[in-house]
């Protein structure tokens, strides 16, 4: 798997999402099998450069390459800029977002409203990669299926921006107007694969190593995407990988395990946001983790009234101690409704 002049490991990736693709999380879903993870979207908006939301979703530091990062905007001037700000600070993809269902992005024509707009969506794209090209750095997009169901636009946008020269797109199969809701269809993204000559991924609904071979095997897709998924369950990636490769489901990972790598996650969300913001920010992957476990709505609501980094630790120490003694594997049904979930 390539993009542009960069190889990959493999072809399973974690979704850019805002307020969860932060970089401890990133590292955390690479550590256990993504081969790819893209940042949280980063404003194209030079005033907002400076501001603390904006200096940690920079900030690359001690991040295995390739670092992808996703711009967000609506002038092309504007995020040529974004785009060589973040070359500046370490990006070596860059991903342009026409994708994002948020109305508050929307409102302002940035995310998946630029497909409404395909000469000013072009423009953006070919500033950037303009932007891209002296460094070297590939230029990605993703976009959904459309604006609506009678604005399916992706494969002409897509054929357009395989032209303009970007090197990958993504395409998750919904539409704006679905923003998450209904079920993601993916003969949006086959005819998408069918259109083009750079690689194609499948983004929307995979859950499962099973969703995962499916999506790949009726799409022609040369990589798939995975976002909610993840949440609370990074090893996803790695049960796609030996499935993949030997069409087996892996066992359920180690409870130790798992209260290791979220042990770990946890520290180094403390290390980028401080303790104050880093408990409060931590409780949602905590929760994710938890929330299908025996106890879990409990310890979750627990957990919520907790405000130092070292009392939260504990509490979960205890928490997995526990379950580890029942369980020294997360319990089947536990994976089989984190699937449904």
């Amino acid at each position: 798997m390539r993009i542009g002049p960069i190889s990959l490991p493999n072809r399973l990736f974690v979704a850019p999402m805002a307020g969860v693709t932060d970089r401890p999380f990133r590292m955390l879903c690479r550590r256990l099998g993504a081969g790819y993870a893209v940042s949280e979207m980063v404003t194209s908006r030079r005033d907002l450069w400076d501001s603390l939301k904006t200096s940690r979703r920079a900030d690359h530091a001690g991040e295995p390459g390739p670092i992808a990062v996703q711009i967000a905007g609506v002038d092309p001037a504007e995020m040529a800029d974004a785009a060589r700000y973040n070359i500046d600070r370490g990006a070596q993809i860059i991903d342009i977002n026409m994708g994002c269902p948020a109305k508050k992005v929307c409102r302002r024509w940035a995310g998946s409203a630029l497909m409404q707009d395909e000469p000013l969506a072009l423009a953006i794209v070919s500033a950037v990669v303009a932007a891209c090209a002296p460094q070297g750095v590939p230029v990605t997009l993703k976009m959904r299926s459309g604006w609506s169901a009678g604005q399916r636009n992706a494969v002409a946008l897509a054929r357009a921006a395989e032209s303009a020269g970007v090197a990958m797109v993504t395409v998750h199969g919904r539409t704006r107007e679905q923003g998450y809701s209904g079920a993601a269809e993916h003969d949006t993204v086959a005819a998408v694969k069918a259109a083009l000559r750079i690689p194609v991924v499948a983004n929307g609904d995979i859950a499962s190593p099973q969703q995962a071979q499916d999506v790949l095997r009726r799409t022609g897709a040369d990589a798939i995407m995975i976002g909610r998924a993840a949440q609370g369950r990074p090893w996803i990636f790695a049960e796609i990988a030996h499935y993949l490769a030997h069409g087996t489901l892996r066992p359920p990972p180690a409870t130790r395990d798992v209260q290791r790598w979220l042990t770990e996650h946890l520290q180094d969300h403390y290390a980028l946001y401080g303790e104050r913001s880093g408990v409060r920010s931590a409780r949602k992957h905590i929760a994710w983790a938890v929330h299908t476990l025996p106890g879990g709505a409990a310890f979750r609501m627990r957990m919520n009234l907790i405000e130092g980094a070292q009392e939260q630790l504990r509490a979960l120490t205890d928490f997995f101690d526990a379950l580890a003694d029942r369980h020294p594997r997360l319990p089947l049904v536990v994976q089989e409704a984190a699937l449904a979930a």
